[in-house]
């Protein structure tokens, strides 16, 4: 694995040069180290965690002062990662105006390398003027779930021709206001496959088929953490949610029973020792008598 940090630039050579982008969600510190341990490539603080974290039924609540309260303790703990922040439902939409100000607030406060926001054509206006000020821009088209309620719910979008032309006008404007990236969320596979053919930046899928140039996961999905919810382009790659279940009866029990803690997660107090075995040895008269059992500790 390279361990150089990975930018914008380097993202965009992927493209040509791959290798795909292995893309996943992080919201504190820790999953952040270990999932930037793992190689992945790009740790974007979604407003997923309103979902995943907060426990909400959508993403809509989630508020920019929350998005970089996580981003902070997730740049703290990575060192290669490119750290990307979700620009959260209504803090761009309403005017240019409100997009700088509240991406300039995420980069400022967040620890953010970049931000991401949902919309094609009508926000590549908002794309251009975050890109003139410095401010990079990974885009998001098809399924946008802060348009949940438009939508009807979290369903696939481009399955006809004539809703298929319009995602990829989408990506197509997005990409031509100077996003460096573009997430495919909730199309058929073909289309996924149509739209990076069509655009010169790379394409991170979810629920968009192999064809994109990367792919993305909540980590707490991949992780087999959140199963209240799998949709099908989700895969375990671990089983972690019933492991700390079976973890936690294990606890319980021997908290109950009082086998924890025992005397070596205890301060103070010694474990028992196994006698010393006799070997038949006698000590040299004049001498310090010599111990063959184990070795003793430090008081």
């Amino acid at each position: 694995m390279n361990d150089a940090k990975v930018t914008v630039p380097a993202l965009l050579g992927r493209k040509q040069r791959g290798p795909k982008i292995a893309m996943l969600t992080a919201y504190d510190a820790t999953m952040a180290r270990l999932l930037d341990e793992g190689g992945a490539d790009v740790l974007l603080v979604g407003d997923s965690l309103g979902m995943v974290v907060q426990g909400l039924p959508n993403t809509l609540p989630v508020t920019v002062e929350e998005i970089c309260y996580h981003g902070r303790a997730v740049a703290r703990a990575t060192q290669r990662a490119h750290v990307v922040g979700d620009m959260p439902f209504m803090s761009y939409q309403s005017s240019i105006e409100r997009a700088l100000e509240s991406a300039g607030q995420m980069l400022k406060t967040g620890g953010f390398e970049a931000v991401k926001l949902e919309g094609g054509q009508a926000f590549a206006p908002h794309v251009r003027a975050l890109v003139a000020s410095g401010i990079p821009v990974m885009g998001h088209v098809g399924l946008m779930p802060q348009s949940v309620h438009a939508m009807g719910g979290f369903r696939v979008q481009g399955k006809g021709e004539v809703d298929a032309e319009r995602v990829l006008a989408d990506a197509r404007a997005i990409a031509e206001a100077g996003a460096y990236s573009i997430v495919l969320e909730g199309i058929p596979s073909d289309l996924g496959q149509r739209i990076t053919e069509a655009v010169s930046i790379p394409t991170i899928g979810i629920g968009a088929g192999p064809g994109c140039d990367g792919q993305v996961l909540v980590c707490y999905d991949f992780l087999g953490m959140y199963p209240s919810l799998k949709p099908k382009f989700v895969k375990h790659f671990a089983e972690l949610g019933t492991q700390i279940v079976a973890a936690t009866h294990s606890y319980v029990r021997e908290v109950q029973d009082g086998s924890f803690p025992s005397a070596a997660q205890s301060f103070g107090v010694q474990p028992k020792k196994q006698p010393a075995v006799e070997t038949g040895a006698k000590p040299v008269v004049g001498s310090p008598a010599k111990s063959y059992g184990p070795a003793s500790e430090d008081p």
